[in-house]
């Protein structure tokens, strides 16, 4: 394994162009970013699929996939804590596993995330073409990614500052529909009568798991890849004043995120409607829950909702993108523009690309819906998977790194190391492989187009490194690094 110079930090001060990234994070920033980096838009327009396919045993499947999701993010918790940098798994399973996985699984998140772009661009247009049909659907699509294109052009500070709102819209309809739907749920709701709901909807309408326990796989592989997101936290760390208290913190509090957001929230929707009544399936599972308490304008309040949810997932996707890029860039893994930052700490150019790759998705959204750009959402659909996999087996050899080389580094630690690490990533493996059976829901066909993007990814990697000799590429002159960060792990 060749030992990698430890990616720049963010720097302190205005600095001058090509300086690095800088500290223009705040702590209000932060905790809304890992506090609204749980809540994707897939939670609400996503949920209805898994509660027809589940029933309420969904609540299984999305207590599953949050405890992986708390155990990956354990562990990548430790790793980013003791090394924060904009690359974040990328850049420690570089260090870890060698320059080909760091290679390729930051260029396989970067694909990710552009696609995303493209998904979610389309899901605010349409939105936004029902309140205002004057304008096609395509032009909202290219106003909202140019105005968030220009908010992350600006600073960092702008993508923190609109992320804070939009983060916070998020968290605050879901703790209101959370309230008001328990005390519905309870029969003390003020002026409502919601006769449907009610605990017994858990048991009945044929019992907790009417389609039996393996409909609880089949709602992790439609809820999955709802989570992804969480992670996000540990990359906008590195611009933040205090890195370490900011992963620390982030890794912490994801238990409670994922308990009050995701099961808190359904448990909610399942208990105040039977979970086979037609309405969410029809409607979507919280405007049917809304609906069901005569709440007016339901539709259109989660319509803003999902919207501010797009626009969030937007944001926060093309600031991942560009970071993602931005840290390859600094290790040589990309062209070294995408390591050039502005006045302002901005790579403009890795936002540009990100935002331009976006853009041709968009376009082949509209032209070629049903062949290109299906192939691109689902090549890139198991990535989240591969990226926790990814953490699992950093995390087992970087824990020997940080033991012998800074120990005092360990300020966050995973649980029964390495015994539940390697538990974690036999679970995402069984996911990956339970996939591989299901047809009803394209998990086949993801999966498979997925690996197929990865292994030309890592081919590619694996060629490059063999012909720079053994992964010892040109490095890029180094931005500078304060001093308190010198001593980071080398």
């Amino acid at each position: 394994m060749t030992s990698q110079p430890t990616p720049t930090k963010a720097a302190d001060g205005p600095g001058e162009p090509g300086s690095g990234l800088q500290a223009g994070l705040k702590n209000r920033h932060l905790t809304m970013i890992a506090i609204g980096g749980v809540i994707g838009a897939g939670l609400f327009v996503g949920s209805s699929s898994g509660i027809a396919t589940a029933g309420p045993g969904i609540l299984l499947s999305y207590a599953l996939v949050g405890t992986l999701v708390v155990l990956v993010m354990r562990m990548l918790g430790e790793m980013s804590a003791a090394n924060p940098t904009s690359g974040s798994f990328s850049a420690h399973a570089d260090r870890a596993l060698g320059r080909w996985a760091g290679f390729s699984i930051g260029w396989l998140y970067w694909f990710f995330w552009v696609v995303v772009l493209a998904v979610e661009a389309t899901a605010g247009a349409t939105i936004l073409e029902g309140w205002v049909p004057a304008v096609p659907q395509w032009g909202w699509a290219l106003i909202v990614m140019i105005v968030l294109t220009a908010t992350n052009l600006v600073s960092v500070g702008s993508y923190g500052e609109f992320e804070f709102w939009f983060a916070g819209i998020k968290v605050v309809a879901i703790g209101a529909f959370i309230v008001v739907g328990g005390l519905a749920i309870f029969g003390v709701l003020p002026g409502v009568d919601a006769p449907k709901a009610g605990l017994g909807n858990l048991s009945d309408h044929g019992g907790f798991l009417p389609h039996g326990p393996g409909a609880i796989l089949t709602g992790v592989l439609l809820v999955v890849f709802s989570f992804m997101g969480s992670e996000i936290a540990t990359l906008a760390a590195g611009e933040s004043e205090n890195p370490q208290r900011a992963v620390t913190k982030s890794t912490n509090s994801i238990i409670w995120r994922i308990g009050v957001f995701y099961l808190g929230s359904i448990l909610v929707v399942v208990a105040l409607l039977p979970w086979n009544d037609p309405s969410i399936k029809d409607k979507g599972s919280y405007v049917a829950a809304l609906d069901s308490l005569g709440i007016a304008h339901a539709g259109q309040i989660m319509n803003f909702i999902v919207l501010t949810s797009v626009l969030s997932c937007l944001n926060s996707g093309l600031y991942t993108a560009s970071r993602m890029a931005f840290s390859l860039g600094e290790r040589g893994d990309a062209p070294k523009a995408f390591a050039r930052t502005t006045s302002r700490g901005v790579p403009m150019t890795a936002i540009v690309v990100s935002v331009v790759f976006g853009f041709v998705a968009v376009f082949f959204n509209y032209k070629f819906p049903d062949s290109v750009f299906l192939f691109l959402v689902n090549s890139s659909g198991a990535v989240a998977l591969f990226v926790w996999l990814v953490i699992c087996f950093s995390q087992l050899r970087m824990r020997k790194i940080i033991q012998r080389e800074a120990p005092e580094k360990l300020v966050v630690k995973m649980w029964l190391y390495p015994y539940l690490t390697w538990a974690t990533a036999a679970l995402i493996v069984f996911v990956l492989g339970y996939m591989l059976t299901d047809t009803e829901h394209d998990g086949r066909e993801t999966v498979l187009l997925s690996l197929l993007v990865a292994a030309v990814v890592v081919a590619v990697a694996v060629v490059r490194q063999r012909l720079r000799g053994d992964g010892a590429a040109e490095e890029p002159a180094a931005a500078p690094v304060p001093v308190e960060a010198s001593s980071d792990l080398r």
